[in-house]
């Protein structure tokens, strides 16, 4: 004697049972009840997940198919309700009776909420989507280097320009806005950031004469930072600061003076070696021991 079978709604699993109650099959299936005759023929999906609607996921790899389905149903039917919505506020503006009136307002209203639970409801979808699709984010490497220090330079001039070279090597493969100069009426500072994993930094304070900030501009040429300072007036600079040139006036009245030519090398010697590099420090540390040398081997022969 065989059962009568009757399809019972599961979502994602197809069982049989017979009338009595008592199961006779389990079979798992992909979200589909397919008839067991054998031939071929295509599965219906189940009412359980008709009701779930086209968001449902019939397959693995589907989501972003029927999440794009459901957008785009949605966005149909906000569009219709907003069609709607517009013809009840032209027929709420002609309308003369109140019972009318009331009516088109409820109706109205009635529109207006289901228009912004569907607006949120798309807006969620859209978020979950974003939240599923996105890549996972590419963290750049941060390269924090140390700040060097510029002290070579070299300047020249032109009628409208003072001109100040800064020799880097690979400049100009920096991004341009790596590239800073800040400009004052009497100053600029350099700022070039993360080239080769270091920060390059120069500020000259104390310009000879005013500069034009607004003339003034930074230019990037191979291995150099090209600085033009536009000069307020058309006048010839004898050096580039103003410390530079009291420095040098000083060194020149020191040699006018009457006094004996031993202290005045002495006292440019001494200049050289308090304003000088250690480079240049060890080279006149050990000039001086030479000549001192010398001068004992010289007093001993004689």
């Amino acid at each position: 004697m065989t059962q009568d079978r009757k399809i019972l709604p599961v979502v994602g699993e197809l069982r049989l049972r017979g009338q009595d109650g008592t199961s006779i099959a389990g079979d798992s299936v992909s979200c589909l009840s397919r008839p067991r005759s054998g031939r071929g023929e295509k599965g219906v999906l189940s009412p359980a997940l008709a009701a779930w609607g086209p968001r449902t996921n019939l397959r693995r790899g589907s989501s972003r198919s029927y999440s794009w389905r459901w957008q785009q149903a949605m966005a149909a039917a906000l569009e219709e309700l907003r069609k709607d919505l517009e013809e009840v506020k032209e027929l709420l503006g002609k309308a003369t009776r109140k019972r009318v009136r009331d009516v088109l307002t409820a109706e109205k209203s009635k529109l207006e909420t289901e228009i912004k639970h569907k607006t949120k409801q798309k807006g969620e979808e859209k978020r979950e989507t974003a939240e599923i699709e996105k890549p996972a984010a590419v963290v750049a490497p941060i390269s924090v280097g140390y700040t060097v220090k510029i002290n070579n330079y070299g300047w020249d001039q032109s009628d409208k320009f003072v001109k100040i070279y800064i020799t880097l090597t690979g400049v100009q493969n920096a991004p341009p806005e790596n590239v800073q100069v800040q400009f004052t009426e009497r100053s600029f500072e350099v700022l070039v950031k993360n080239l080769n994993g270091k920060n390059y930094s120069m500020t000259v304070n104390n310009l000879l004469k005013p500069i034009s900030v607004e003339g003034s501009l930074r230019k990037i040429k191979t291995d150099t930072v090209l600085v033009l300072c536009k000069k307020k007036q058309e006048q010839k600079w004898d050096y580039l600061t103003q410390v530079e040139k009291e420095c040098k006036e000083k060194e020149k009245s020191s040699f006018d003076n009457d006094t004996d030519p031993s202290e005045g090398l002495m006292n440019v010697l001494k200049k050289i070696y308090e304003d000088g590099d250690d480079e240049m420090k060890r080279t006149i540390n050990k000039a001086w021991v030479e000549s001192r040398e010398k001068q004992a081997k010289g007093e001993t022969e004689f």
